[in-house]
This record gives C-alpha cells, structure tokens and sequence, in this order.
C-alpha cells in the first residue's frame, strides 16, 4: 500500500466556482452600497435589541428568586435535605433559566441573520 496525503484544494480551485462571488466578496459589496449599509446597521439593532431583551429579562428572573423568599412567609426557613430552599432555588433552579435563555437567544440571533443574508443578496 502507497501512503496518499490528502490536503484542501488549492486557492485557484476555490475560487473558481462558476464565476460566482465569494460568501465574503458579496457581503463586501452589500456593505459598501447604501441599501447594505442599512441592512448592516439594521442587523446591529437587531442582535443589541435582542442581547438587551435576554439580558433583561434574566435579570429580572434572577431578582425574582429572592423577593419570592422574602415575600412568601415560611419560604426561607424550609430545607429540602437539610439544604435552605433559597439555596435549592438559586442553585438548582437557575440553569434551567440560563439555559433556556441561551438556548432562545441563538436561535433568535440566528434567525436574525438569516434575515439579514436574505436581504442582502448572501447565499
């Protein structure tokens, strides 16, 4: 048996594709033209807008856990296991939170580009 080494093709192969643009080249061109400076900027509002959303939102979800303790009687001094429920509430209960709101904000961001590559012309 021969060894064969197997390497990526070469530059000249990659851009010869049927005289199509690169991803990049035509991302380039729809930002340098003024329609795609707006759908740029337009993108940049969207993915802010959302990361503030997420951000607020499990911020105000985080805050929620205490003011429960306080505002429920009783709530505070039950131990689950010889472990606070607070504790419980805030160890255990959190990461489903982060998660879910990972989870909700990738899917969002990336649909908001996809947008965005429809609008501009990327495929």
């Amino acid at each position: 048996m021969t060894r064969v080494r197997v390497t990526a093709p070469s530059a000249a192969a990659r851009t010869a594709v049927h005289g199509a643009p690169r991803p990049f080249e035509s991302r380039e061109a729809a930002q340098d033209s003024e329609v795609g400076q707006v759908f740029v900027r337009s993108l940049i509002r969207s993915q802010l807008r959302l990361a503030l959303v997420v951000a607020a939102g499990f911020l105000l979800i985080l805050a929620a856990f205490p003011l429960t303790l306080v505002l429920v009687p009783g709530l505070a001094d039950t131990t689950i296991a010889g472990i606070p429920f607070g504790w419980l509430l805030l160890g255990v209960g959190i990461y489903p939170v982060i998660g879910l709101g990972a989870w909700l904000y990738v899917r969002t961001a990336a649909r908001n580009e996809a947008r965005y590559r429809d609008l501009a012309g990327d495929q």
